[in-house]
């Protein structure tokens, strides 16, 4: 059975998002999976970098993962980003609580 890919062709829909957040952190690719990775997040630089070009779908469990990173709602990782950008709390330390 075929995966559903988006009329644009697609494959998520926090690609633009997740950049967004991780240049907005200052973070590269690698280092924003090397954090992922002190957290126990499995999720290597590769895995960004497919998101984010659209060339790999999102589980659940990583959307739950980069969402709890960011300190955003799911809802925020897959809106469209020129609506509202989503909006981390740049100030928090990765894994803090949300205040």
């Amino acid at each position: 059975m075929p995966k559903p890919v988006e009329q644009t062709g697609e494959k998520n829909l926090i690609s633009k998002n997740l950049s967004l957040l991780r240049k907005k952190r200052g973070l590269s690719q690698k280092e924003l999976a090397e954090q992922l990775q002190l957290y126990g997040w499995d999720i290597d630089k590769n895995v960004i970098t497919r998101i984010e070009t659209n060339k790999r779908y999102v589980a659940d469990i990583e959307l739950k993962t980069l969402a709890h990173f960011f300190h955003v709602s799911y809802r925020e990782l897959l809106q469209n980003h020129s609506e509202n950008p989503p909006d981390d709390s740049v100030s928090q330390k990765p894994g803090e609580p949300t205040r």
